[in-house]
């Protein structure tokens, strides 16, 4: 199976690398191709790097992208991504930690799925720190949204990849989500100064 990710960053790094290990065919995209081309060649033959306007092709697409720039490549590309997987990793934090910058009673995967209704989108991996999920470790991915199919295939990928996969509920619940790893974040910025990856809800 094909995964387009889009990012070259961190998460996009540790989630290719899980991909990969377990015989996923992996598609990275980015704005800057010279990005997407480097953390291709990092990954292996199983992946390939391209420009961040091309969905053609790929039925899961993962945004490992800021909240800002998800919103911004979902209103664009909201008509390519009709009957497509789509899973928002996004945190949606003020820069104080101390806060969402999602409208009052609404998620960044709930503003996905309005400005693209055609997609499934879920909401998962957010919870989860990039080094963390870069190692062989069995780590939970809380998974909401509210298209039954689509979160049973993103369950049988995480398994694959030997992460355990837990099923919340609708897509109202990536409000939770969010709210949960904005503690995390802030309690990691308190005791170490620097948003570390020491919390994870694995064991």
């Amino acid at each position: 199976m094909e995964i387009l990710i889009v990012g070259a960053g961190r998460m996009a790094r540790s989630i290719g690398l899980r991909l990969v290990r377990n015989d996923y065919q992996v598609r990275i995209a980015d704005r800057d191709p010279d990005s997407a081309a480097d953390l291709a060649a990092e990954l292996g033959e199983s992946a390939s790097g391209e420009s961040v306007y091309n969905a053609a092709g790929a039925t899961i697409i993962i945004l490992a992208l800021p909240y800002e720039a998800a919103k911004d490549l979902v209103q664009s590309w909201a008509e390519d991504l009709s009957g497509k997987i789509v899973i928002d990793m996004s945190n949606p934090v003020d820069q104080a930690l101390d806060g969402l910058v999602t409208p009052e009673g609404k998620s960044a995967a709930e503003e996905l799925a309005e400005a693209a209704p055609g997609a499934k989108v879920l909401k998962a991996f957010n919870t989860t720190f990039a080094s963390k999920l870069a190692t062989s470790e069995t780590l939970d991915v809380f998974i909401a949204g509210d298209d039954a199919d689509a979160k049973r295939r993103l369950m049988a990928i995480c398994r694959d990849a030997d992460l355990r996969p837990i099923d919340v509920g609708g897509l109202k619940h990536a409000r939770t989500l969010e709210g949960i790893q904005l503690l995390q974040m802030k309690v990691q910025d308190q005791i170490q100064g620097n948003w570390s990856t020491e919390l994870t809800f694995a064991p």
